[in-house]
């Protein structure tokens, strides 16, 4: 369907944000009637949501720009069951301390993209502990376990493709959709929530939820799911080659992060642009359209623009200045991102591959190596061609060593 009447699923549509809507029709004159209360759940696996999270996060921010009410629902109940959709193997169970602590990292990057406080459309953050938790066992297998049949759990590919993989799926984990559609049962009773979105991956988990509300007499419930988001080149969103992107500045620096988004393949400008910013389209669309070194300028402002919303423009321009420093000017600004290492262990000598994989720049002592054999390793902006150099304190250039892997990733090292 096109041409939607709601705000927001017109803007869902524009921006490319849609990959299905259980019933586009009815969803569409529901937003356009009403303000909608719709939630996304968030699994408390760290301590931080990766930059492959963001996409929900502004959904819920596009979701309130247009007038409905955000839920961002934490999951402190289904964190201690572990959600096995795609997953090969079960996910390692977490100590109650761990899911709260996760849970507790994880709300802090919310404040920044949306607006809490008593209106209509403000935005909430509730943990599905509340409700789960207390669940009287027997009761719930009689109220609510008497709705599913394991027949058709076992057709969801989330299921099948473990499953076809030989791979063991225990009743643990077999509970978890039957409490993710409970959540939405739930939601819909204390707040009336009537939306739930998510990943791709989340589908049959949402579609159980609204089977269970028709059956249990909630209002129809309704489903929107993104697609799965990879760069051009088929890297999943959130990776890099120092690890995950992390959203909380303690987890990743800003510079690291503005990093990130510069190094934008050239084809994916436009389509981040749309996603993970609120620019127009109509600037959008000149930007991406434009070609050779043009398209680096935007994507600083790709880079800037995303690190302004989730940092504060104050960091993103901060970022951005560091980079000009260093990339034009090749001057070692104090805002790269750097690592310690004790003043007696440089003296003695580091390895520089082991140096690398402690900076992040490498996964791995082998990756290291390679890199070096193929001249991608560079110190204090020199070439390293011997695989077993050590660096020392003859090595520091007003007090750091500067590590750099290929043109854009520098990290600098500090003794103390």
């Amino acid at each position: 369907m096109s041409g939607f009447k709601s705000d927001f699923l017109a803007t869902l549509s524009q921006r490319g944000f849609i990959h299905q809507v259980s019933d586009e029709r009815g969803l569409d004159e529901l937003y356009a009637k009403e303000s909608v209360p719709t939630y996304i759940g968030f699994d408390p696996t760290a301590s931080s949501l990766h930059v492959g999270g963001l996409i929900q996060i502004m959904l819920l921010k596009w979701l309130q720009e247009t007038g409905h009410k955000p839920i961002a629902l934490m999951g402190g109940g289904t964190g201690m069951v572990g959600d096995p959709s795609f997953k090969d193997e079960a996910r390692k169970l977490m100590t109650l301390d761990t899911i709260q602590s996760n849970i507790d990292g994880i709300q802090q990057v919310f404040s920044k993209y949306l607006k809490f406080g008593g209106d209509k459309s403000d935005a909430l953050i509730v943990n599905n502990a509340d409700w789960l938790a207390p669940i009287n066992y027997l009761e719930f297998l009689r109220d609510v376990g008497q709705h599913f049949s394991v027949n058709r759990m076992l057709s969801f590919d989330s299921v099948k493709l473990r499953l076809e993989r030989e791979q063991s799926l225990s009743f643990l984990e077999f509970n978890y959709m039957i409490l993710q559609a409970y959540d939405f049962v739930e939601l819909n009773k204390r707040y009336g929530v009537r939306v739930q979105m998510g990943g791709s991956d989340q589908w049959g988990n949402i579609v159980n939820g609204i089977d269970l509300g028709h059956r249990m007499g909630t209002p129809q419930l309704y489903a929107i799911t993104t697609p799965l988001l990879t760069t051009s080149s088929g890297v999943k969103m959130g990776k890099s080659l120092g690890g995950a992107v992390w959203l909380n500045a303690d987890m990743l620096a800003p510079y690291g992060f503005w990093q990130y988004w510069r190094n934008t393949e050239d084809a994916d400008v436009g389509r981040f642009l749309k996603l993970y910013t609120m620019m127009p389209l109509d600037e959008i669309e000149r930007l991406a359209s434009l070609g050779g070194a043009e398209i680096n300028e935007a994507k600083k402002i790709l880079a800037t623009e995303i690190t302004a919303m989730l940092h504060g423009r104050e960091a993103a321009l901060e970022a951005e200045e560091t980079a000009r420093k260093t990339f034009e000017e090749g001057a070692l600004a104090d805002n790269l991102p750097s690592i310690e290492v004790s003043t007696s262990e440089l003296k003695s000598g580091l390895g520089v591959l082991a140096l690398f994989v402690q900076a992040g720049l490498c996964a791995t002592n082998s990756e290291a190596r390679r890199q070096v054999k193929g001249g991608g390793v560079r110190v204090n902006d020199k070439t390293v061609s011997d695989e077993r150099a050590t660096l020392t304190d003859a090595d520091l250039t007003d007090g750091v060593i500067k590590l750099s892997l290929g043109k854009k990733k520098h990290v600098l090292v500090r003794p103390i």
